[in-house]
């Protein structure tokens, strides 16, 4: 329960699980910018015992939504223990009954309430803080701006802040080579995605991704079985000349992941990617590939700092012109990894939207 006026439930049925997607349907009816998590995905949470609550008014419509969850490996990294919250939507008057139940629902011994996250910073959640006009997109958020005053309002303050980047795709310089030897022989070749050995490759890309991004304040291992969750159906969208990853002397030392924008396609089904759906995105699938979204990139920390992330993003860019793309955006870059942010301006591109991640003590 919560204030008098409303009431905070789990969603124990398949009835209140479908008022917990139908929530964004009325919020964002005809609101183009705000791309849908996809509610199988939700519907997967779900089944696997992730908490989904509802937050009812005095009618008993839904207002307001959230998950409550906790993840081990985030608390040993913040060095908290720590209450995670995500898919959290609410009206303008629902916000501080949902943070309340939030709070009170929070497990006794969390001593620090942090989201939205879903399930985890690494994945996907935030707050945008800025850049309202323009539209989201795949694995990125878009929020009115009074989410931003109801966090703050409520004392939530801002943790990782970053941005989202969009860069124009212009035609590039001749690329380098796919494989060379440099003057100190040591042998650099970049590969691209062959669906044949997707499976093989993203291990590889694991492994990078888990090494490379260590040392950032919110990042937690993504395990293998995370991994094929989160890339569940790449197969079907995905552009082979868009993953790239460069190797040194035969070991992978750098990599980049894009996959073509979808966004579109997500708002006009509501997020509903069920088989019908599934096939229409296939055999529609060229119409979506002149905007691309990057997912994720990196490069091993023993080997920063040699232009081997500069020289894939030549191979991307060049890649991503002849392939008749137009427009690339990037899922968030915090504000303190300065080196990431130039790789976005060399090629054009400015920030899009402000993201962060809110935390409170409780």
């Amino acid at each position: 329960m919560t204030r008098a006026t409303h009431r905070f439930e789990r969603v124990t049925s398949r009835r209140t699980l479908r008022e917990f997607l139908a929530l964004t349907d009325r919020l964002y009816a005809g609101e183009p910018r705000y791309v849908p998590t996809p509610r199988q995905q939700i519907r997967r949470w779900w089944r696997e015992g992730v908490s989904l609550y509802v937050l009812r008014d005095a009618t008993g419509t839904v207002v307001g939504r959230t998950t409550l969850h906790t993840d081990a490996a985030f608390d040993t990294k913040l060095g908290r223990r720590c209450q995670l919250f995500g898919l959290t939507e609410f009206t303008e008057p629902a916000a501080r009954p949902l943070f309340d139940a939030i709070t009170a629902h929070a497990e006794p011994d969390r001593d620090l309430l942090f989201g939205p996250v879903a399930l985890l910073p690494n994945q996907a959640g935030g707050v945008i803080t800025s850049g309202y006009a323009e539209r989201g997109f795949v694995d990125s958020a878009w929020n009115p701006p009074h989410y931003v005053t109801a966090y703050e309002a409520y004392g939530f303050h801002r943790r990782f802040e970053a941005d989202t980047w969009i860069c124009p795709v212009t035609a590039p310089g001749q690329p380098k080579p796919s494989a060379y030897i440099k003057s100190d022989g040591v042998g650099l070749e970049v590969h691209r995605g062959d669906l044949r050995r997707l499976d093989d490759q993203l291990e590889l890309l694991r492994e990078m991704l888990n090494a490379s991004f260590a040392q950032l304040g919110y990042y937690t291992p993504i395990s293998e079985r995370q991994l094929r969750r989160q890339t569940d159906g790449l197969g079907y969208l995905l552009d082979e000349s868009l993953l790239l990853y460069l190797t040194r002397d035969g070991v992978p030392v750098a990599f980049v992941l894009c996959v073509p924008d979808i966004s579109e396609f997500l708002v006009a089904v509501r997020g509903n990617l069920h088989v019908v759906n599934q096939l229409r995105l296939v055999t529609s699938a060229r119409r979506y590939r002149r905007e691309a979204v990057l997912i994720i990139k990196g490069v091993l920390p023993q080997y920063q700092g040699r232009g081997y992330q500069r020289l894939l993003s030549a191979h991307l860019h060049h890649n991503l012109h002849i392939a008749g793309y137009t427009t690339l955006r990037s899922t968030y870059v915090e504000r303190d990894n300065p080196a990431s942010a130039a790789q976005y301006r060399r090629l054009g591109g400015r920030p899009l939207h402000g993201y962060t991640f809110y935390a409170k003590e409780r």
